[in-house]
């Protein structure tokens, strides 16, 4: 399994890129951490977002191999959103970005 670190890296690499993302991002690791996207700009800091993912860094990565099902992940309490409504929008932006990332 990847470091935080790591996973920054890849996702700052998919974010300079360019990924169409309009809208802030943070992924809330459950305590291991943030990863905060806000354009190409990509952190580890605790920072406002638009929309707020709650996931495992496991179950983070597991997405990114589309080995998790989105769907499947937030029925069974495994990831939370803080808009549905919002990441349903962005859903196939933050899908290119993690297909870039992992």
């Amino acid at each position: 399994m990847a470091t935080l670190d790591e996973i920054t890296e890849r996702i700052r690499g998919a974010a300079v890129s360019g990924t169409g993302l309009a809208h802030s991002l943070k992924f809330d690791l459950k305590g291991e951490g943030f990863i905060h996207i806000d354009g190409a700009a990509v952190t580890n800091a605790d920072l406002p977002a638009d929309l707020v993912v709650t996931i495992s860094r496991k179950d983070l990565e597991a997405l990114g191999k589309r080995e998790l099902d989105p769907m499947r992940a937030i029925m069974t309490g495994r990831m939370k959103l803080s808009d549905m409504g919002l990441a349903m929008k962005l859903q196939p932006v933050i899908q290119t970005l993690f297909a870039r990332a992992v």
